[in-house]
């Protein structure tokens, strides 16, 4: 696995499009907050938003600040953004975060909604968790929500229908799982309504989240969510997000099973 230096890595980000110009078109992004902010519970990715962000141009506000998306409200279509400076020090955050959870030997639950892009990412940095000593939650068999079933797939909890891995942003599947556990994990990290309704149900909770996926960020501004960090979550090959889990365990004292590749983006 790459570790990059932080140069290195930001101008992956930008090249990959993981940050920079992004693939998500900003109509698609004003749209989500919209909803968001109108009451549609899609949009709140398992959290509970009150009335607290009833007005669009708070949502955007936020997502300015903690996601890098363009701030003039005028703005209507066309490309949008992710600072990829605010990528890597959500990153340095999480980092911190997981360094605690191995230092503790605590118990992480990991968990997507993205299975075609982002379980690689979950399933390495559940890999260095183990191999540092924390207990990785094993899921519960038998579980089901929203008409499908809820599995566990390299330490990564995932939905599924039929013969298939679904993509999803309901909380329903993380409910399942915590309502099956005798004893909550302390840590969760995971993307869209699995890690918003762990954040909710009172678990640290760490969430990787898009442009056009506020509540996350929303949460984080709250304290509820203890970091998000704003990335494009499903670009076309998810080996772009190597280079990223490479820095975020690097950055958090952990080591990946194997021996790192140094150089590829840049050595760290």
């Amino acid at each position: 696995m790459p570790i990059p230096s932080r140069a290195a890595l930001l101008d992956h980000l930008v090249r990959s499009r993981i940050a920079g110009n992004v693939a998500t078109p900003r109509d698609n992004n004003l749209s989500h907050y919209r909803k968001l902010a109108n009451g549609d519970r899609h949009y709140w990715l398992g959290l509970e938003l009150g009335e607290r962000w009833n007005d669009e141009q708070d949502v955007l506000a936020v997502m300015a600040e903690r996601c890098g998306v363009n701030d003039d409200p005028a703005h209507r279509t066309g490309q949008d953004t992710i600072d990829p400076e605010l990528t890597v020090a959500a990153l340095d955050r999480m980092a911190a975060r997981l360094a605690k959870a191995a230092e503790d030997g605590q118990r992480v639950l990991f968990a997507t909604g993205h299975p075609g892009a982002l379980l690689d990412l979950h399933s390495s940095t559940a890999a260095a968790l183990r191999a540092a000593g924390c207990d990785v939650v094993r899921i519960p068999g038998g579980l089901t929500a929203d008409e499908g079933y809820v599995v566990q797939f390299a330490d990564v909890a995932v939905f599924g229908r039929g013969a298939s891995l679904w993509h999803t942003h309901s909380p329903e599947p993380m409910n399942a799982i915590l309502d099956r556990l005798d004893t909550p994990p302390d840590l969760v990290v995971a993307d869209h309504g699995w890690a918003g309704r762990a954040a909710q149900r009172g678990i640290d909770a760490l969430g990787y989240a898009d442009c056009n996926d506020p509540a996350l960020f929303l949460a984080e501004a709250e304290g509820t969510l203890q970091v998000a960090i704003p990335l494009d979550d499903n670009v076309p090959d998810p080996r772009h997000y190597e280079p990223l889990a490479g820095y975020l365990l690097d950055a958090a004292g952990l080591s990946a099973p194997g021996v790192p590749e140094r150089g590829g983006v840049g050595s760290r």
